[in-house]
């Protein structure tokens, strides 16, 4: 795992030079600076999507924290948390899953419970991608003359769905982590006992039809509040588009970090990505690097105080476990 995301890494940093190398930074820059302080909505804007991911997560966790240990509030702070260890740490795309399991144990709650509503808030993620990029295929080629492309593009994303549908059939057979667990807990009965009740709990909840379809509703939602981001950033830039071709930017944009997972940040792939589509719709690469530009800060302005409040708490869970003479 380490050397996948050192590797994605420097290759995502490889692409980042290349493409500023080759575009006009100094137009990035006016731009910029036309758009202005208006730009800040985008930071509070963001609320929005925090929440409405934070109801998707508690919908799965409902049924095992009927105290309510884990509200919408501390579910809203740990989905902080979560992407901007995602967005701002050196750290694969699990990372944030893995740190939310972490802050949820300080509730109180089963940390196998916790594990599942984390691996299927995942799935529902990955669901959500492939309908949010679907939904933005149908806008472009209905807004756009592709010819032919249309169809060999949407013959790739049909094919490309076996793989989160084999996952999702697999994880819900339990296939996957009891197996697994058996084969790394060997001699060690404790982890195999762990990965047995990690896949109960989740295949339970892949049964939970209901539950699943609202998780992914509300992450859908979630994703398509970033397509104000792109089109405010492009109105301010002087360059005003469609809400359609916004949600286009949007949608494929999240298809792609979905594919590059394992870079970290998405250092490179989602400057890459906003040109590629920008590219479709007429929009300059200068454009394109900065609407990430403006995507960058936001993750910023909302990551930093999210991981220092994060260490403040850590520190001070550490001092009162292990107090000074």
């Amino acid at each position: 795992m380490k050397l996948a995301t050192y590797a994605g890494g420097l290759l995502g940093l490889i692409l980042l030079i290349g493409l500023g190398l080759h575009a006009d930074l100094g137009a990035m820059l006016r731009a910029l600076r036309l758009a202005g302080w208006p730009l800040l909505v985008l930071i509070p804007w963001r609320l929005i999507f925090m929440v409405l991911y934070a109801l998707g997560w508690r919908v799965l966790l409902v049924h095992h924290d009927t105290q309510r240990r884990a509200g919408l509030p501390y579910l809203t702070w740990v989905t902080a948390v979560r992407e901007a260890a995602d967005r701002l740490l050196p750290l694969p795309t699990i990372g944030g899953g893995l740190l939310g399991l972490r802050l949820l144990s300080w509730r109180g709650l089963v940390a196998a419970a916790v594990g599942a509503s984390i691996l299927a808030e995942m799935v529902m993620t990955v669901a959500a991608s492939y309908v949010f990029a679907g939904i933005s295929m149908y806008l472009l080629f209905e807004s756009r003359s592709v010819g032919g492309a249309s169809h060999r593009v949407a013959t790739l994303f049909a094919l490309s769905l076996v793989v989160p549908i084999g996952t999702f059939v697999l994880l819900r057979s339990g296939a996957v982590l009891t197996p697994l667990g058996r084969l790394l807990g060997k001699g060690f009965s404790g982890l195999a006992e762990g990965a047995g009740r990690l896949d109960e709990q989740l295949r339970i909840l892949l049964r939970a039809t209901p539950r699943l379809a609202a998780s992914a509703g509300l992450q859908l939602l979630a994703m398509a509040t970033g397509s104000f981001e792109v089109w405010l950033a492009l109105r301010l830039f002087g360059r005003p588009v469609a809400l359609a071709d916004a949600v286009i930017m949007e949608g494929l944009l999240q298809a792609v970090r979905s594919v590059a997972f394992f870079v970290p940040a998405n250092l490179g792939t989602q400057e890459g990505g906003l040109i590629l589509v920008g590219h479709a719709l007429g929009i300059s690469p200068e454009l394109a690097l900065a609407v990430s530009m403006v995507k960058r800060i936001r993750e910023v302005a909302w990551g930093v105080p999210a991981l220092l409040s994060w260490q403040y708490l850590e520190g001070r869970r550490a001092r009162a476990l292990n107090p000074r003479p």
